[in-house]
């Protein structure tokens, strides 16, 4: 569905509604001298039907309108004729069930229009309207202000995302070498997967980005370079930090790993130990049981008491030296 269609000339919402079949009209400069004027159209998950319409009005090109509908691209940046295409991956953390919930932002900027096509929820742009249209500056330099002010804003929230995810990882390692035996293996492949998709969503973002900075796509107006300069380096370390996360998260898994088979390796020495202190009166048992006439002691008052006491004389003695080497 159409969100909102505006025209803004001079970094000023114009007043009064707009009619999509004027949109593109409107946001053309009509030789009047009015400093960057374009037209803003916000589309939230619409129909085949719905941006037909938009893609008919604004001359879009058919591979760029299939991206849009069917969505679940990577994020990029691709030119059709003089129509930009940018993907952009949203990202929302669930701290309670430890997911990353990944959206997408398709924008078409061109001469005289933005139009901006949004799947899923992280990241809704009517609070980024509002602010763009209190910077009346930087609205003036045209439709790359509000492609700025889009991509700052999805890389912003990136950030609690990156927060909450370096929290869980940091419980994790108090987890692994924590004295409960506890086996968090599940977990950390969670964790791993979470990470994955948001190494996804800022990685391919790079190139594109150090483009946008560089002045190397004309529909963005000279003076929004340096921001978008500021956009590409906190992209860079949102991506340096997620690297970090996929390392230490290896490293979480070969530590609990090798907790594992420590633990192991404990329960077969307590185990050990246990089968030869009861080896012991086994073994004294079985030689009395096996009913000799001529035994040891066999007619001795005190010779059943005796072989009790010997019995837990050399389990106790068994036992502490167990115990004094680290077996029990």
């Amino acid at each position: 569905m159409i969100v909102d269609c505006a025209v803004y000339e001079g970094g000023k919402r114009r007043e009064g509604s707009l009619d999509l079949s004027e949109a593109y009209e409107a946001g053309r400069d009509n030789g009047d001298g009015t400093k960057g004027k374009f037209v803003w159209i916000g589309l939230k998950e619409p129909s085949e039907e719905e941006f037909d319409s938009v893609a008919r009005e604004f001359h879009l090109h058919e591979l760029a309108v299939e991206d849009a509908i069917k969505a679940h691209q990577r994020p990029k940046i691709e030119e059709y004729d003089d129509t930009l295409l940018v993907v952009l991956k949203t990202a929302r953390y669930h701290d309670d069930t430890e997911t990353v919930e990944i959206g997408e932002i398709l924008l078409f900027v061109g001469d005289g229009f933005i139009v901006t096509v949004r799947h899923g929820t992280p990241t809704a742009l009517d609070e980024v309207r509002k602010k763009s249209e209190e910077r009346s500056d930087l609205l003036a330099c045209g439709p790359g202000a509000v492609l700025h002010a889009i991509v700052d804003r999805v890389v912003d929230d990136y950030e609690p995302v990156l927060a909450g995810i370096e929290d869980d990882i940091e419980e994790l390692e108090a987890d692994v070498f924590s004295a409960q035996r506890s086996n968090p293996t599940e977990r950390i492949y969670k964790l791993k997967r979470e990470v994955l998709e948001m190494h996804r969503a800022t990685a391919p973002l790079v190139d594109p980005l150090d483009k946008l900075a560089s002045g190397q796509v004309e529909v963005v107006h000279e003076d929004i370079h340096e921001y978008f300069r500021d956009v590409y380096d906190h992209v860079l370390r949102a991506n340096e930090t997620i690297d970090g996360f996929r390392e230490m998260l290896n490293g979480i898994l070969d530590a609990n790993a090798a907790q594992v088979g420590v633990r192991q390796n404990d329960d077969m020495r307590k185990i050990s130990a246990w089968v030869a202190i009861a080896a012991v009166p086994t073994a004294i048992a079985g030689i009395y049981g096996m009913n000799f006439e001529h035994m040891p002691e066999l007619s001795w008052t005190f010779g059943y008491p005796m072989a009790l006491i010997l019995m837990a004389a050399i389990c106790f003695l068994l036992w502490r030296n167990f115990k004094r080497v680290g077996w029990l």
